[in-house]
């Protein structure tokens, strides 16, 4: 099986690589939209700024291959920055348009809670709705989060939720894409069962 990271130059990819040779898959860069097509699964990474990242795919191309392989019903997961890609727009860069493959916004965390920005480190996340991207895991597990922005959309996207002040969404699913906001590669054995999780979808 051929799992897809796409190399965009704003992501955690070799953390991502090794975490995936942990669970006994294989990660493959593409940078390519004619790569990226020939994905069994795609892993869309992210780190940095929204705008960054947008210009990043956009200048590639790669926005419209993401776009196209998402609609070809193959599954999508997008992490941390890179999910937050996957929604419209962001707080953080005005103007700027994500890959609008799920209808919401990204959103900063509320000032006003007097709580450090970028949350970072280890928080709880709470299981909305059961998932087979969650199996095998408590209904109350934690990862590691680095982030200054979150999520905002439908109640009927969102799988999971983490409180930081203010209750915010963790993780998303869209049909066939997949969101996670904290890092997998990053998270230990949770992290990698998630990964496991993603590579074993049917």
């Amino acid at each position: 099986m051929k799992i897809g990271i796409v190399n965009y130059k704003m992501g955690n990819i070799a953390s991502l690589i090794n975490s995936l040779e942990k669970v006994g898959s294989h990660g493959i860069l593409v940078s390519t939209a004619e790569e990226i097509k020939k994905c069994d699964k795609l892993i869309l990474p992210g780190v940095g700024a929204f705008n960054d990242a947008a210009e990043h795919l956009k200048e590639a191309n790669l926005d419209e291959a993401i776009k196209e392989y998402a609609k070809s019903g193959k599954y999508l997961f997008g992490v941390c920055l890179g999910m937050q890609l996957l929604f419209e727009k962001s707080e953080e860069s005005q103007g700027v348009r994500g890959l609008e493959l799920i209808k919401g916004e990204v959103v900063h965390f509320n000032k006003n809670n007097n709580l450090k920005i970028p949350h970072m480190g280890w928080n709880r996340v709470d299981i909305q709705k059961e998932d087979s991207i969650f199996s095998g895991l408590v209904k109350n597990f934690y990862l590691y989060f680095v982030h200054s922005y979150h999520v905002n959309c439908d109640s009927k996207y969102i799988l999971s939720t983490t409180d930081y002040g203010e209750s915010f969404v963790s993780a998303v699913r869209h049909e066939n894409i997949y969101g996670l906001q904290p890092h997998p590669e990053k998270s230990h054995d949770n992290g990698l069962k998630i990964l496991k999780n993603f590579v074993e979808l049917k």
